[in-house]
């Protein structure tokens, strides 16, 4: 079963606060990705990064693992919610 984190930024995030700590967001995730954190995809809901975004998972171990040490959760600009998914996949 793979899993969803859905970030949704604190009250009164705003985009230059989101901007200023993504480097070290992007740093992290793709650190993650190169160990094999079974991060399968993320990003952001447009047009505004302060809308929230998405994770996608192989696992809830991951997930969880990927927002413990996530600089927008480390930092306090984020709110994680980890979902279970049991997708059906076509193609």
């Amino acid at each position: 079963m793979e899993s969803v984190v859905l970030y949704r930024m604190r009250e009164g995030v705003d985009r230059a606060q989101v901007m200023a700590v993504y480097p070290r967001h992007k740093a992290y995730y793709e650190q993650f990705k190169a160990d094999g954190g079974g991060l399968l995809a993320l990003g952001p809901f447009p047009p505004n990064p302060v809308a929230g975004s998405m994770g996608l998972f192989a696992s809830r171990e991951d997930a969880e693992r990927f927002v413990a040490s996530d600089p927008f959760v480390v930092e306090g600009l984020a709110e994680p919610h980890v979902l279970d998914w049991d997708p059906v996949r076509f193609g």
